[in-house]
């Protein structure tokens, strides 16, 4: 190991308190992240021929926070801590002992999009191109969170960018959550942004998502310490590289049936 790291700085969690009620980073990583998601919504449905209100922004918002707090910490209980469900089934209710899985909030937000959907009468394909491109800076503002409380860290190595977590052992470890905000958050971000602009069929900007952050979080996770109670799985690989596969493979699928079916509609026009 080298003798060169950063040591991270002690912060505490909680950034301040009144009386039993307390403000902290995470939690303000949340509000940040819907505040945004809000602001970039609002400011597609302002375009003329968007077909979207405000208040239909308002109602989508609340459904999806929904779907990501439900989904995320049933999704953390079925995929990585079963075993204490099965011995306590409150132990589901009991977030505050932590625990919540992106991929559970993926599934819990499209449960609350489709209900959407379905109410206000619009198409699921198009609805996931309106969402998903909100998503990214909320993700970057998570794992923020994630490196301010010092959790969720690297596995141990050598490079000179490594930090020590005063939590995690006397070993300097991948940044891994700074890695994340980077692919998962802003890069990820950037590339839809400009894929949406580029007029795709519907339901691929969705597919470029679950692709890229798919793609994104199975390469990270080498770099990240696996869970404790887990390790790794079959063929070497962590549960959250498990569940990057059905991401990518839908993602890819969404894309390729999205330009096959725009070269037949296209093909009918030709021939019409």
């Amino acid at each position: 190991m080298v003798d060169s790291y950063f040591l991270f700085p002690q912060i505490d969690p909680v950034i301040f308190s009144i009386g039993p009620v307390a403000v902290r980073w995470y939690g303000l990583m949340y509000v940040i992240a819907f505040l945004l998601a809000n602001w970039l919504a609002n400011r597609q449905a302002d375009k003329p021929g968007s077909g979207w209100t405000r208040d239909q922004v308002s109602d989508l918002l609340f459904f999806g926070f929904l779907g990501v707090i439900v989904g995320g910490r049933v999704g953390y209980v079925l995929f990585y801590s079963f075993s204490n469900f099965i011995a306590d089934p409150l132990y589901l209710f009991r977030t505050w002992e932590g625990g919540m899985s992106f991929h559970g909030g993926v599934l819990g937000v499209m449960a609350a999009m489709a209900w959407f959907a379905w109410r206000n009468k619009k198409r699921y394909l198009e609805l996931g191109d309106f969402v998903v491109p909100l998503l990214p800076l909320g993700l970057a503002f998570g794992r923020l969170g994630n490196f301010i409380n010092g959790e969720l860290w690297g596995r141990t190595t050598d490079v000179p960018w490594a930090v020590l977590f005063p939590n995690a052992g006397m070993l300097p470890r991948h940044p891994s959550q700074l890695y994340e905000l980077l692919a998962e958050g802003i890069i990820l971000f950037i590339l839809l942004q400009w894929y949406k602009r580029k007029n795709p069929p519907a339901g691929n900007v969705a597919g470029l998502f679950l692709l890229g952050y798919g793609t994104a979080r199975f390469i990270i996770e080498f770099f990240r310490e696996p869970d404790a109670h887990l390790g790794l799985l079959s063929l070497g690989m962590s549960m959250g590289q498990w569940l990057c596969i059905p991401m990518i493979i839908a993602g890819s699928g969404l894309i390729i049936w999205g330009y096959s079916r725009q070269n037949k509609i296209s093909a009918k026009e030709s021939k019409a």
